[in-house]
């Protein structure tokens, strides 16, 4: 009997124990559930957000491997230009797309600088400077080749998010109101640099074979500017731009040129100097010269 009784009180504070556990977690649940209810839900742009950054990046569908035969062109003495050639290759992680041909744009663009571009008009028998124009930025040396005709390969838009073409690369904002007929001080720049060929549109010059590789030369005058020349190889298909590639071309004068050049800029005082006693013993020279052949 005292067994029995030792087993029911037992089962019944075991009964109890659990009854007051059950009471604290329900007590709790009625804690927690108002605190979640008030928790802001992820609105829809947070969700869009996560989705997003959980998908992995992926690249371009297609992209450039440039060479150049050359990257710095030395200016010496004898320097009559330079010849570059361009070639490089096209690398996919895809198929070849079949819907529109693969068409490819190399332009290379000298340091650009403000020009100042006067009108002259005949007055009175005389030639004078009327109107001035300042451009506000002109390359000294642009070059453009294409594998087709620019008006195919590139669609107006892309040219003026790009600026591709001669006339795009030149920026003219500070013509005055009473200047008549600015646009053509720009078109003026265009026409004299071109006729010096420095400015130069090369369309049907860009070789491209199998849609992956191409080719071109450009051809770089005797009177180059020194400084970066950028180079840009755009990839464009129905006339919209699909991957560019860019790097650059150092210009640079070399050997006694180089000298010379940094000692006029560096020290004007001792450079007046020295061409001051080159002419005098060069006049020297002269004159020594033609003594010695009036008396043989």
């Amino acid at each position: 009997m005292l067994g029995r009784a030792i087993h029911h009180k037992a089962s019944v504070e075991s009964r109890s124990g659990l009854h007051h556990a059950s009471q604290r977690l329900c007590a709790a649940l009625l804690l927690i559930l108002p605190l979640a209810s008030l928790a802001p839900a992820p609105t829809a742009a947070q969700t869009a957000a996560t989705l997003i950054d959980s998908e992995p990046a992926t690249g371009p569908r297609e992209e450039v491997v440039l060479g150049l035969s050359q990257d710095r062109v030395a200016i010496t003495a004898n320097f009559d230009g330079s010849e570059i050639l361009i070639f490089g290759a096209v690398k996919r992680e895809a198929p070849i797309p079949q819907d529109d041909p693969l068409e490819v744009i190399v332009a290379v663009s000298g340091p650009s600088s403000p020009v100042m571009v006067r009108r002259k008009e005949k007055k009175l028998g005389i030639w004078v400077n009327t109107d001035s124009v300042l451009v506000d930025s002109a390359p000294s040396f642009y070059a453009v080749a294409t594998s087709a005709p620019l008006s195919q390969v590139l669609s107006d838009t892309e040219d003026l998010r790009y600026r591709v073409s001669v006339g795009r690369a030149i920026r003219s904002v500070g013509a005055g109101m009473h200047i008549r007929g600015a646009q053509r001080f720009a078109e003026a720049v265009i026409r004299i640099r071109s006729d010096n060929d420095l400015y130069s549109l090369r369309e049907n010059t860009v070789a491209v074979d199998q849609q992956t590789l191409f080719r071109t030369a450009i051809d770089m005058p005797a009177d180059l500017t020194e400084g970066a020349y950028r180079t840009r190889i755009l990839l464009t298909r129905g006339g919209t731009v699909v991957a560019q590639y860019e790097t650059n071309i150092d210009v640079r004068k070399v050997g006694l040129e180089r000298f010379l050049y940094a000692m006029s800029r560096e020290q004007p005082f001792l450079y007046g100097l020295m061409s001051l006693a080159i002419a005098i013993a060069a006049g020297w020279g002269a004159s020594a010269a033609f003594r010695l052949l009036r008396r043989s």
